[in-house]
């Protein structure tokens, strides 16, 4: 059931529906209801909040987010929504595709656009701000990824924190979240995809610089 909902993701930009999940798997709406029930208990999707429908399945989500990831081979008419900076650079890695990102700067509203791969960083300057620690994104996973969010440069991210939200977040390069993609989300399209352990996904973080309590997974 998961990789049906991400083949659907990844080929077509959209989440499937549980009535075409039950009918790709001849199977019926309450029993596909219970298997994304069990999924979303397991973080391994995220439901609608009437859990009839799915909302995200990392790196994708189903509606707007503020990133637009299209592809850079003009010959390949996908498109996705990116849940946030990061999953953005999540979806390059898991397609193993070159990509255009479109968002724009929360603080002064300037449109930024930029191109980014597997083996293709973003421009330097550009920094991420993640909203809250580790040890709580799931406690709101949706609005947690909803304000991990790309600005021009450190000034204005650090202009905006003091501004709305004094005294919280973590200010990160992009590049070092673009590094934190390629292991963190590059094989979650894999046939024999495995969930990443705590301790894997922490070691990940620590090679990236993003280390110390406000990076500690729960």
């Amino acid at each position: 059931m998961r990789d049906l909902v991400y083949e659907t993701f990844a080929s077509e930009g959209r989440a499937p529906s549980v009535a075409e999940l039950a009918r790709r798997t001849q199977s019926t709406v309450d029993a596909i209801q219970k298997i994304l029930h069990d999924l979303a208990e397991a973080h391994a999707l995220v439901l609608t909040p009437d859990g009839d429908a799915v909302r995200m399945a990392h790196p994708f989500t189903s509606a707007p987010m503020a990133f637009v990831v299209t592809p850079l081979d003009g010959h390949d008419d996908r498109r996705w929504w990116g849940g946030c900076a990061w999953d953005s650079f999540g979806i390059s890695a898991a397609l193993h595709l070159d990509v255009r990102i479109d968002t724009a700067c929360p603080q002064c509203g300037a449109p930024i656009s930029f191109q980014a791969g597997p083996q293709l960083p973003p421009p330097a300057g550009l920094v991420v701000r993640f909203p809250r620690p580790a040890r709580e994104w799931w406690d709101d996973v949706v609005s947690t990824c909803t304000m991990i969010r790309v600005f021009c440069d450190r000034g204005h991210a650090e202009r905006w924190t003091t501004d709305n939200a004094p005294g919280t977040g973590y200010i990160a390069e992009a590049a070092a979240v673009w590094r934190l993609a390629g292991p963190w989300y590059g094989d979650r399209l894999d046939p024999e995809f495995q969930p990443h352990s705590r301790e894997h996904n922490q070691g990940l973080l620590d090679e990236c610089g993003l280390t110390g309590p406000f990076w500690q997974l729960p």
